[in-house]
């Protein structure tokens, strides 16, 4: 635990490792750009994040790519996110965080902000889902719903030991989204029928015009920016 928190403690570090939770692969320039840091520096950190398994690193030719090196880490990595909020001093009820990525972001492989606390609200409300403070279980509702959509949950059961759908804190919300394979399943998705897309250089999502039609007809889902 110590050895853990003093590798993410390090503020270039938790720059570096806040940046990778757009669950994408980046360059040591890229990470260094993020963490205000010179390049050289960023690949001494990157060493240490990768022997501390943080992170792992992808190699295509002469160049490394680093993503973080498990959902367990990005699961951490969001808890110390709430709770550096929590200890904050601030006479405030919700953390100051951008417009953009409190409407919606990536955290890590699936949705969060407030569009992942939307959708997961929709999900429960419609029995597609069930969830509990740790756990959250698919329904055949659910099932039947996600194939509808062309989301087929049990072609993704190959990826091993993890859950179908879990709840995770969501750290500018304060309530839960969506993780897991489904949690994964459903960016991909949003992605590929062009909902929503990626904001370049920010984990933030852009709900696109045809995301806000799709969201309200398929799961009741009206969202207005800050």
């Amino acid at each position: 635990m110590a050895r853990v928190a003093a590798l993410v403690g390090d503020p270039a570090r938790s720059n570096i490792l806040a940046s990778m939770m757009d669950g994408r692969a980046h360059t040591p320039t890229e990470l260094a750009l993020d963490a205000g840091i010179s390049a050289a520096t960023a690949s001494g950190h990157l060493a240490r994040l990768l022997d501390g398994q943080l992170v792992t690193v992808v190699r295509q030719g002469r160049h490394r790519y680093y993503r973080l090196a498990s959902n367990s880490v990005a699961r951490i990595l969001e808890g110390i996110m709430v709770l550096g909020e929590d200890t904050q001093s601030r006479p405030r009820a919700m953390p100051r965080v951008p417009a953009d990525l409190r409407l919606a972001r990536t955290c890590y492989d699936h949705l969060a902000g407030k569009l992942g606390v939307a959708l997961t609200d929709a999900m429960v409300t419609r029995n597609f889902i069930k969830l509990d403070d740790e756990s959250g279980t698919l329904t055949d509702t659910g099932n039947a719903a996600f194939l509808e959509l062309g989301i087929d949950l049990a072609a993704s059961r190959h990826l091993g030991q993890r859950a179908c759908c879990r709840p995770c804190l969501d750290w500018s919300e304060r309530r839960p989204h969506i993780a897991g394979v489904l949690g994964a399943a459903l960016l991909n998705h949003f992605l590929n029928q062009r909902w929503i897309e990626r904001i370049q250089g920010t984990r933030a999502i852009r709900v696109t015009n045809q995301g806000s039609v799709a969201f309200r007809r398929d799961f009741g889902i009206t969202l207005e920016s800050d």
